[in-house]
């Protein structure tokens, strides 16, 4: 069964940093490409970051250019998002998400399968 969890998540002061994981299982991460959406109250969610299949793709939203990385670790089954230089507006729900042989885009309709999310609170 093909599962997504992630991690990580918490209370951090302005311009702080967070690093999410995201433990997959119940499938070949190295055929997947992963996402990192998020969702702050009232809005819709929106992409953060992806990684193609191969790994050798990355795509960022504008908002977090240069100060989000996504990387993923094939032989331990993880993908994680360091996030530097936090600000309030990334306050969210983080959700990790895995498309088949996928380039990594920021489009929701792309994946196939979701995390629960994890909490991020950037507050002072």
């Amino acid at each position: 069964q093909l599962q997504l969890v992630e991690s990580g998540g918490g209370l951090v002061q302005p311009g702080g940093s967070l690093r999410l994981s995201c433990a997959t299982s119940g499938f070949t991460l190295a055929h997947y490409a992963i996402g990192w959406f998020r969702q702050a109250p009232g809005k819709a969610r929106e992409g953060v970051s992806g990684i193609s299949s191969s790994g050798g793709s990355t795509n960022y939203a504008d908002s977090v250019k240069g100060r989000f990385t996504i990387f993923k670790d094939n032989a331990k089954n993880m993908v994680y998002l360091q996030m530097n230089s936090l600000k309030p507006e990334d306050t969210a729900i983080y959700y990790c998400a895995a498309e088949v042989l996928g380039a990594g885009r920021l489009e929701l309709a792309d994946y196939d399968y979701w995390g629960q999310g994890t909490q991020v609170t950037v507050s002072s």
